[in-house]
């Protein structure tokens, strides 16, 4: 390289510019294009949940750490900033409200660096059972120490405190939305300016080969001990923010329920990219809030969905994405239309079979008394009858029938492209 090229400025990446716009616009617009009471609650937890996912995702992605008791440094940052909020309405501390989920922030900070010191001694196995027993330690103390976590009712607080800013008070749930779009929007750019420091980059060393980067001369430790830190304090900023919404916080968001949805959903979206946390966040809030909602068999739905992204896309919908740019790209992605459009016929078969029987015995199990009559997809059916049994059972071998060559055939016209694809860049990089 010669030092013209050395001394030019670094070239203006026009399509990253264009993705963090966009990103910041749709957070800008969503609220005035949902504009339903719930549309405004569901992307005001969307926006929490993107945080602490992306944080999580700082050990699971990017560290190779797996972590089944993260929830305690955003429960604990939401703890403190409900305290924080409560001294403020007392008129005890002259803070803005809108700077109490930093104060949850720094307090995540705090026992990311007392417990992360123990945690990170260890690597692999022996670190996901540490935090899983950190966890449940927490957990057990929320409800032995009422005076700091409230008991079983939590500590609830009032985030319309303090003089307003501007004429805002946050009282108005679209004055809260904004003020988490805008936290979410920065924590998500400092989060992804950290990967690309030498931090985030060792960091990533230290997962793939930890032996190499400590004949290099770094501690793999005390890099995971740093990027534990730098989970903590965006999982308590996550917490804060949290408190904020909710104006309650209590024993479960310490829990290891809390912990298992983090967990999930950052698989289910992608670990392996920095987008998969943030389609995770979205998938978690949709199926809190609305499939929760739909049936009562949604938890047994998550564990199939779970099931077939570990057996099929263990990347995560985000990697299923990329593939298929990377597909578009090579403009190949035409030859799959008809071939998408089968597998897509044939899940739907598939799942109505299945969530026909799924339903009427969840029916059959926990609203006996409401009689054998329930509704599936519109369709109304008899649990006591054998008819309604057996249409399902036919239902789903139709499907079944039709997705297996359907799924084969696209399995070897997949194949082929890759390998037309890999010989297009080969003769790329030959010329």
């Amino acid at each position: 390289m010669d030092s013209a090229a050395a001394a030019s400025p670094r070239r203006f990446n026009t399509k990253r510019w264009a993705l963090w716009s966009a990103y910041g616009l749709l957070m800008l617009v969503a609220p005035l294009i949902w504009t339903s009471s719930l549309s405004l609650t569901m992307l005001t937890q969307m926006g929490v949940a993107i945080i602490a996912c992306l944080a999580f995702n700082v050990l699971l992605g990017q560290g190779g750490m797996l972590s089944f008791g993260h929830a305690v440094y955003s429960g604990l940052g939401a703890f403190f900033a409900m305290h924080t909020l409560n001294m403020i309405s007392d008129g005890q501390l002259p803070l803005p409200v809108s700077l109490v989920p930093l104060v949850g922030g720094l307090f995540g900070l705090l026992m990311a660096a007392l417990l992360g010191y123990v945690t990170t001694k260890k690597a692999g196995t022996p670190f996901a059972m540490i935090t899983l027993g950190i966890g449940e330690l927490v957990w057990s103390m929320s409800l032995m120490f009422p005076g700091f976590f409230g008991g079983e009712g939590g500590i609830s607080g009032n985030r319309v405190a303090g003089e307003p800013f501007l004429g805002i008070t946050f009282g108005p749930g679209i004055q809260l939305y904004y003020l988490i779009a805008v936290y979410c929007f920065v924590c998500t750019a400092l989060l992804y300016a950290f990967t690309q420091t030498p931090l985030g980059r060792i960091l990533n060393a230290t997962r793939d080969n930890p032996e190499r980067v400590e004949f290099i001369g770094y501690r793999t430790q005390a890099v995971r001990y740093m990027a534990f830190m730098v989970s903590g304090f965006f999982m308590g900023i996550a917490g804060g923010l949290g408190a904020l919404n909710f104006e309650i916080v209590t024993a479960e968001v310490v829990g290891a329920g809390r912990s298992g949805a983090y967990l999930f959903f950052t698989f289910l979206g992608g670990a392996i990219f920095f987008i998969g946390p943030i389609i995770g966040a979205v998938l978690m809030v949709l199926a809190l809030v609305l499939l929760s909602e739909l049936t009562q068999a949604w938890l047994l739905y998550l564990g199939l969905i779970f099931l077939l992204m570990v057996m099929y896309a263990p990347g995560g919908i985000a990697s299923l994405l990329m593939m298929n740019l990377r597909v578009a790209a090579f403009n190949k992605l035409r030859r799959f239309t008809w071939l998408y459009l089968a597998l897509a016929v044939a899940s739907f078969i598939v799942l109505a079979g299945a969530g026909a029987m799924i339903e009427m015995l969840y029916h059959l199990q926990l609203n006996e008394a409401l009689g054998p009559q329930t509704t599936f997809m519109g369709v109304p059916l008899d649990a006591s009858k054998s008819i309604s049994w057996i249409g399902a059972v036919v239902v789903l071998v139709i499907g079944v029938a039709v997705l297996q060559p359907a799924r084969r055939r696209f399995a070897l016209r997949w194949g082929e492209a890759q390998g037309e694809i890999e010989r297009e860049i080969k003769r790329r990089e030959a010329q």
